[in-house]
């Protein structure tokens, strides 16, 4: 048996190694991120407690996390831009750096006033996407705040509004798909102009009478393990444990959290990579074989 004084320092110093490698910041925006393109157009407010980007003719903006996560739960209340927002792209997303980075995206393509947004989500491993799923929402992202969250375990990654899942990316490496888990990435978020695609293929533009369009932000949180402790302390962390009643063993959702699932990718599922038959004529994905709803 250790030495009382032994014992209470070797439980200081697990605690203090615990608190270097885990972060969790509860909503202020100056102590957690950079703004890091657009100028004036991105603005913290409030003291850190919001923050706005814009768009404009000449440029769009942009921020980044302070930090770099390996596994963690991230999530932002988000108000998108209101009225005819066609062409423009507000982001939500986790990435490394690299030809072959990782990357974990929400992306909401704007419209002309009256039609739904269009919630892009994708997963990129090694440089390698294709892994599309949008959704229409079942609200107004414009009138108001809705929490945008992604959930990124060893075992799976949850995207979920107002915590609600709506798409669930399990980790397929047993036969063959890769998965991201080893190279850690940074938040970001950033609002843009893609009238090239965003809106109808590119067919409806951006309308610059409507400029400067804004995007509105608080409450974000990071709940994530950071890079520099390593990635097999953060996977045995993360794995199983992530907070925010949408988790249950080895990753999977528990009965209520796959019901909302079912919901969501019934009723409001507007593309899906895995049914896209004409796009894998050699046949789907090896992951789209598996079960949809776990």
């Amino acid at each position: 048996m250790s030495p009382p004084h032994k014992a209470s320092t070797i439980k200081l110093l697990l605690s203090v190694f615990m608190a270097s490698v885990m972060a969790v910041t509860a909503g202020n925006f100056l102590q957690d991120v950079d703004l890091t393109w657009g100028g004036p157009r991105g603005k913290i407010l409030d003291g850190g407690r919001h923050l706005s980007l814009s768009l404009d003719k000449d440029s769009g903006s942009g921020f980044q996390s302070k930090k770099e996560f390996l596994f963690g739960r991230f999530d932002v209340q988000m108000k998108l831009v209101p009225g005819n927002s066609a062409g423009t792209v507000t982001t939500f997303y986790l990435s490394s750096q690299g030809g072959s980075h990782d990357e974990i995206d929400f992306e909401f393509l704007g419209n002309t006033s009256g039609d739904p947004y269009t919630l892009h989500t994708n997963v990129y491993s090694q440089g390698k996407g294709n892994r599309e799923q949008q959704f229409h929402l079942w609200f107004d992202p414009t009138k108001g705040f809705h929490t945008y969250s992604i959930d990124w375990s060893p075992e799976s990654i949850k995207f979920l509004v107002d915590n609600i899942p709506i798409r669930v990316f399990h980790n397929w490496e047993k036969i063959g798909v890769s998965y991201p888990k080893s190279q850690p990435m940074r938040i970001y978020s950033s609002l843009w102009n893609a009238d090239d695609w965003a809106t109808r293929g590119g067919l409806v533009k951006t309308d610059w009478a409507q400029a400067p369009f804004t995007a509105s932000y608080r409450n974000f949180n990071a709940n994530g393990c950071v890079a520099s402790a390593g990635s097999s302390w953060c996977g045995s962390k993360f794995s199983n444990s992530l907070q925010g009643g949408a988790q249950s063993d080895g990753g999977k959702l528990d009965a209520k959290s796959r019901n909302r699932l079912r919901w969501v990718q019934s009723k409001f599922m507007i593309y899906n990579y895995c049914t896209d038959l004409k796009r894998f004529p050699r046949g789907i994905p090896a992951e789209c074989k598996r079960p949809r709803f776990l």
